[in-house]
């Protein structure tokens, strides 16, 4: 029995050994774990922090450079400073988190004069104990971690709204005023309205805006009399381009003033009920020529090209400065430019999209913008949204029309982003509204 117990010995001392071999090669990697968690979560609070400072510091970008007196314009921000401070917020972020990032390990995918992508890489080590007895037994590990954030036009809701309309004859994007939804060029121009009401002691109230089929139906089977309220199907209102406006006192007002801003009164015996009839153009989304001079252009469009944006904004009803942002993000206004992907000429059309619109020569200017007001022409009717618009003549309608949104594409997205602030910087609508998003 003594001799049994002594041959055990050394076989539950070596399992004793085993098992503490298999701790502290479990806690080295516990460690090492630990240690690429940190640095993730400095990757990503580093790569949203630069994300942040974009943000803040887009707009700048189209400021002009120069004020109508030639002094410099201090509100104006070169491509240059704008990166480098984002690098500073990204430095920033990451040694507030217990990370390290050098000036090198940010990059901007994408490129161009105003990128809206950041991609930050952290690097870092963490010791980790060789052995259980001797603290100072230690080795380092080197950890790297990466994440990417990135800018991109936000919806313009409220908590619990949608964003996009559904159920009825309009499926584009919503926008709200005093809790109505409606189509973002009805907003706009209901905003002007309003501010002229005001300015004459009139308060505007909107009582309804968009309604879905299904709304209409409870409607119609509450009061079914199709003189007060119409059938499901047959309303206006599912179009998103119709509002009831009050109170009763404002009816002389509207009566006398909302044609001026694109509102009439829809049916005699309704004295609340106006609808916008603006057309498809830009200016009737919203962007671009709000005030319906189409042929106004801005100051960056070259003197020979001008001429050509009128002629296409006006055959087209397309705003011209919409036209111009497009071409200067697309070409820099090269007539001759050839992309890698196969794109040709100043308004980069690709052979197939110029052979279906009647295009023989893609770089020749006057025809390849002429083209280019017809597609956007029929792109802002299919999608009645600038933005979507956009994404469709960048990655085709096809992606956008199947989720009615700017799809998940960093090219697409960065070339909304330039294209709207382009013509924030031409005064034609305020900057875009940008949310920061972290993806990878």
């Amino acid at each position: 029995m003594a001799g049994e117990r002594g041959q055990a010995l050394p076989l539950l001392l070596g399992m004793i050994c085993v098992v503490l071999v298999g701790v502290m090669v479990l806690a080295a990697f516990g460690q090492a774990l630990g240690g690429k968690s940190r640095q993730q979560r400095g990757a990503d609070l580093a790569a949203v922090s630069a994300a942040r400072t974009m943000k803040e510091d887009y707009p700048r970008l189209f400021e002009p450079a120069v004020l109508e007196d030639g002094e410099p314009n201090p509100r104006h921000l070169p491509t240059a400073a704008y990166l480098t401070r984002a690098r500073a917020a990204a430095a920033d972020g990451a040694r507030r988190n217990g990370a390290r990032v050098a000036p090198g390990d940010v990059d901007f995918p994408g490129g161009g004069f105003a990128p809206t992508r950041v991609r930050v890489r952290a690097q870092g080590s963490v010791r980790v104990r060789v052995d259980g007895t001797d603290r100072r037994r230690r080795r380092r590990v080197a950890v790297e971690a990466s994440a990417v954030a990135e800018l991109m036009p936000a919806a313009d809701t409220g908590p619990g709204q949608p964003a996009f309309a559904s159920g009825g004859g309009y499926k584009g994007p919503l926008a709200y005023r005093q809790g109505k939804p409606m189509r973002p060029d009805v907003a706009r121009a209901f905003d002007r309205m309003a501010a002229a009401a005001r300015a004459d002691g009139v308060l505007l109230m909107v009582n309804s805006g968009f309604r879905s089929d299904a709304e209409q139906a409870r409607l119609f089977a509450a009061n079914p009399n199709p003189k007060w309220v119409a059938p499901p199907g047959k309303s206006l209102h599912r179009l998103g381009t119709e509002l009831d406006l009050g109170p009763p006192a404002t009816y002389g007002w509207l009566s006398a003033n909302a044609r001026r801003f694109g509102f009439i009164q829809r049916y005699a015996w309704e004295a609340w009920h106006y609808g916008y009839v603006q057309n498809a153009g830009s200016g009737s989304v919203g962007f671009g020529g709000a005030d319906g001079r189409r042929g106004a252009l801005p100051s960056f469009v070259p003197r020979s090209i001008a001429p050509l944006l009128t002629r296409a904004a006006q055959r087209w009803n397309i705003s011209a400065a919409l036209l111009a942002a497009q071409l200067y993000a697309e070409s820099n206004f090269n007539p001759f430019a050839v992309s890698p992907a196969g794109a040709q000429g100043i308004a980069q059309f690709m052979p197939a999209t110029a052979r279906a619109y009647g295009l023989r020569d893609a770089f020749d200017p006057a025809q390849a913008i002429d083209a280019q007001g017809r597609l956007m022409r029929d792109l802002m009717r299919r999608f009645a949204s600038v933005p979507l618009a956009l994404a469709a003549y960048n990655a085709g309608p096809a992606p956008v029309a199947s989720c009615m949104c700017i799809p998940p594409l960093t090219e697409t997205r960065a070339y909304v982003a330039k294209v709207l602030g382009l013509l924030g910087g031409a005064g034609d609508l305020g900057p875009p509204t940008l949310e920061v998003r972290l993806v990878e």
